[in-house]
């Protein structure tokens, strides 16, 4: 059985989700894949968006959101859904970089399609069953805590030759 390398860099999951119960299911799920990554939520793309350039509730010296490591992106959200952040975030220079991972119900091809095109790492379609749900949580932070490389902190300053 796989175990987490606790030596493995530390960095902040950002999940986007409007549906608070999904949004705890996928906490619980990654605390029972023993995930000890630091986690903070957004509530739809506006808020993803807000969170990332440090802007409404999410400004100011005194709130804590570190630059995440990975984004979980729900499609299907209010105000601005997944797509439209998607966009934003891949036409941004100091955000482009940041792996984001399509956790949605959706299995539309469409949506799986444009979600790569738009730049996607991954797409995974939320399993219906909490425990379900464990095991595709396991399967992925073994992958993407253990096996990919994954850029480190703000990559804005780096230079090319």
């Amino acid at each position: 059985m796989w175990q987490p390398d606790s030596s493995a860099r530390p960095f902040t999951i950002l999940l986007a989700d409007d549906d608070e119960e999904d949004r705890e299911l996928a906490r619980d799920a990654l605390q029972d894949s023993r995930l000890a990554n630091e986690m903070k939520f957004v509530v739809d793309g506006q808020d993803l968006l807000d969170y990332l350039h440090h802007q409404g509730r999410w400004a100011g010296p005194e709130v804590d959101a570190p630059r995440p490591g990975l984004i979980l992106l729900d499609l299907n959200m209010p105000k601005k859904d997944g797509r439209e952040a998607l966009v934003e975030i891949k036409a941004d220079e100091t955000l482009r970089r940041i792996p984001i991972v399509v956790l949605t119900t959706s299995n539309d091809e469409a949506d799986i399609l444009a979600s790569y095109d738009l730049g996607v790492s991954s797409f995974i379609t939320k399993p219906v069953t909490f425990g379900a749900l464990v095991d595709v949580m396991r399967s992925w932070t073994q992958y993407w805590f253990e096996i990919v490389q994954i850029p480190n902190g703000d990559v804005r300053g780096v230079r090319r030759h």
